[in-house]
């Protein structure tokens, strides 16, 4: 169906435009001294609404026409037929009107006036088509034009989706590299811990197969994962590690990417408690500050340390995975001082 018979609103918005091309023929053919105003009136005004509804046959013409499909020349060789066979077929519905008014107000037989009038009527259609056909060329680009937009933002989307997907599947490798050795070195120390550490790896693995799909958990959820993750590292450090997990008012509710945490507190672990001799406090915080919720990951570092052999994976992933969600809305920030290592996610709550 034509878009503008689909809707009420749109019709009468059209019509609208043809009352005042109406009075504009009754003017033509007022000053052309083949009626008076009242005689132009009865003809014209009707005649330019029903060419109104004829000339909604140019959506169609063009829409078989397609401006990218063939030559500029073929399109405007078919935009001069279809309007001549437009201004044709006006021309007998105005001779068959002429005839019906003529009746009515007993006015002589029409050939005259027609003959009169005809060259006007033709060239009025003629000149009014070729702008329908113009507006239905221009409406199509323009849906070309929202199509292709949409189509763009499908795709980035998608792109960013699998972006995201990429970033998630990610974490699950490197977490597992680091457990795994650290299961393998306990069981030739201690295989009762090497065995509590698996069932608490399992445990975790089960959480974060349930969470790690979803676009947001709640806080209390990340701080749960947190708080096993470092409840594992704990068989392996023993009282060298300890954890001190504070989530400030309202903040349990809010949401954050999952597993956003992980990798911050995997490197507490992994590159500060572990050469630090006599280890420390893993301390995570969430809070609330104005429009910002700020999860703040603070563990005691060695500062003649040795270089890791690390990658940088962990952090580079939760840099862009803030990124990909939340553009430049959301940072993370390191800082390194007396002894600290200090990283710092902030998140907008509106986001």
């Amino acid at each position: 169906m034509h878009p503008i018979l689909g809707r009420p609103a749109r019709l009468a918005a059209y019509l609208g435009v043809w009352v005042p091309l109406g009075m504009l023929l009754v003017s033509l053919l007022y000053l052309q001294g083949a009626f008076g105003w009242v005689e132009a009136t009865l003809v014209a005004l009707p005649l330019a609404l029903a060419y109104g509804f004829l000339c909604l046959s140019a959506w169609y013409v063009t829409g078989g026409s397609p401006v990218g499909r063939i030559g500029a020349w073929r399109n405007a060789i078919t935009a001069v037929i279809a309007s001549f066979v437009s201004s044709a077929v006006w021309l007998l519905v105005a001779r068959g009107w002429l005839a019906v008014v003529g009746t009515v107000r007993g006015w002589p037989p029409v050939t005259q006036s027609f003959r009169l009038v005809a060259p006007t009527l033709f060239g009025f259609g003629f000149f009014l088509y070729l702008l329908a056909m113009a507006a239905s060329y221009l409406a199509a680009a323009l849906e070309i034009s929202q199509e292709a937009e949409k189509r763009g933002l499908e795709l980035q989307v998608l792109a960013r989706e699998a972006e995201l997907r990429a970033l998630r599947a990610q974490i699950d490798p490197h977490f597992l590299f680091n457990s795994l050795q650290s299961i393998s070195a306990l069981t030739s120390m201690d295989a009762p811990a090497a065995r509590r550490m698996c069932l608490l790896l399992a445990d975790f693995l089960r959480d974060t197969l349930a969470l790690g799909s979803r676009e947001r958990i709640a806080v209390s959820q990340e701080l749960a994962l947190a708080r096993r993750f470092l409840e594992i590292e704990q068989v392996r450090f023993g009282s060298r590690l300890d954890m001190a997990i504070d989530a400030g008012p309202g903040t349990d509710s809010d949401e954050v990417p999952p597993l956003v945490l992980q990798p911050l507190v995997e490197n507490a672990v992994t590159h500060g408690i572990a050469h630090v001799l006599e280890g420390g406090v893993v301390r995570i915080r969430v809070e609330r500050q104005m429009t910002t919720l700020v999860l703040t990951v603070d563990n005691p570092c060695d500062i003649d340390r040795p270089a890791g052999r690390g990658t940088g994976l962990g952090l580079r992933n939760v840099r862009e995975r803030l990124e990909s969600e939340y553009g430049f809305d959301a940072r993370l920030r390191t800082e390194e001082t007396d002894g600290h290592f200090v990283s710092r996610i902030e998140i907008p709550l509106d986001a």
